[in-house]
């Protein structure tokens, strides 16, 4: 009997090892974090290979390019005109940089206008001539000028006849031909007609012409210095009033840069502070001039103080409203590291100035601070004693990005 039951437990021995086995495995790829391998699966996953030699290559390249050592024989050097600067610490008066706006000298700004009505019957200046003191600008008619000028020929009428008649009795008088009351009689006529002639005169000049020379009713309108006609409005045939400006003649020899100064700069500048001017229709023109106004009021929205730069307009290039860059030097000076702004160039977006050592120049990248009459202030990258190419850094950047384009 007990033979008889042996079949039956060999079996369950043989499915108990084979479950056994079953979770092994099951366990064995769950820990491997994979499927088992077959065709399909090997197929499907993606195979990896090593990095290209040369890619890698390219990368190593591109990064030492960056601060790549260029070397340039001697002739080339002088081809490229290449001229290098020792950087020293300079004694550099800090400055105050604004943006401003040119304007018209407005105490050399006139806006012409007639003194009485009159009809233009002549246009003699155009916009934008060039004018004397004196000159015409036109010519107008005017009826109330004609009155006037009829009263002051009455006028200068009846004061020779007085003082003709005043002469005769002075004569007569000295020989004691006419009593004394008529001789009195004669001097007073001859003093009201003159007094009359001059108050006629009067009004002929303050409606703005010279009686001598008028010679009907037909005035002109004059330039009361020498400038430039920058407005007119002057049309022909149009009937003129005194508080119409038909011209506006401005002297822009001299100009205002009119800016904002901040409330926390006011104590830094002074009125005769040298300031320099630059803008963006001329990149690399520096033009000198003086602070000469600092506001008394300040805006209690911007918090800010109008102030004042004059500059000499020599040539003529600045015209009124355009946007220009004031600095301002204050009363602080401090010891900085200057180059000339063309010594400092862009490298993929970074201010970059090329420095002459072992034999070569290395690309450096720096910080730029202040830029004023053509030279940049070195903030950080650089160090005093450092030799800086100043000239022929545009040729050192052309031959740096042609290795860079030619590694890659």
């Amino acid at each position: 009997m007990k033979n008889a039951h042996n079949p039956q437990k060999h079996s369950l021995k043989r499915i108990a090892s084979w479950l056994l086995a079953g979770s092994l495995s099951a366990s064995l790829l769950a820990g491997c974090g994979g499927k088992p391998k077959t065709p399909e699966n090997d197929a499907a996953q993606p195979k990896q290979t090593e990095p290209a030699g040369n890619g890698a290559t390219t990368s190593g390249q591109e990064k030492q390019g960056a601060g790549k050592l260029l070397t340039l024989s001697a002739e080339e050097i002088q081809t490229a005109g290449i001229k290098v600067q020792k950087l020293e610490l300079q004694e550099k008066a800090e400055q105050i940089t604004v943006t401003a706006t040119i304007q018209a000298n407005q105490d050399r700004l006139a806006h012409v206008a007639p003194r009485v009505p009159g009809s233009i019957v002549k246009v003699s200046a155009n916009l934008g001539d060039k004018v004397k003191t004196g000159q015409a600008l036109a010519l107008l008619d005017s009826i109330e000028l004609g009155e006037a000028r009829s009263a002051y020929l009455q006028a200068a009428s009846e004061a020779a006849l007085a003082g003709a008649n005043f002469e005769r009795a002075q004569r007569l008088h000295a020989d004691n031909i006419i009593p004394e009351k008529d001789y009195l009689r004669a001097r007073a006529e001859h003093e009201k007609a003159r007094a009359a002639l001059r108050a006629a005169s009067d009004k002929l000049r303050m409606m703005g012409v010279n009686p001598e020379k008028l010679t009907g009713s037909v005035f002109p309108l004059t330039a009361p210095f020498a400038g430039t006609i920058i407005e007119k409005k002057a049309v022909l045939g149009e009937l003129a009033a005194p508080d119409q400006s038909l011209f506006t003649v401005a002297d822009l020899s001299n100009l205002w840069i009119e800016s904002d100064l901040f409330e926390k700069d006011l104590g830094k500048v002074r009125v005769g502070a040298q300031a320099t001017v630059t803008l963006s229709a001329y990149p690399g023109d520096v033009f000198k001039g003086r602070l000469t106004y600092i506001s008394s009021t300040m805006d209690k929205e911007t918090r800010t103080v109008k102030a004042r730069v004059e500059v000499p307009n020599t040539g003529g290039r600045l015209k009124p409203e355009m946007f220009a860059t004031v600095a301002i030097d204050t009363e602080v000076s401090a010891k900085a590291l200057t180059v000339p702004e063309g010594a400092v160039l862009l490298l993929q977006g970074q201010p970059t100035v090329f420095v002459a050592e072992r034999g070569g120049f290395e690309p450096r990248a720096v910080e730029v601070g202040e830029r004023a009459q053509g030279y940049a202030v070195l903030k950080s990258g650089v160090a005093a004693g450092e030799n800086v190419v100043v000239g022929g850094a545009y040729a050192l950047k052309a031959r740096l990005l042609k290795s860079q384009i030619s590694a890659d």
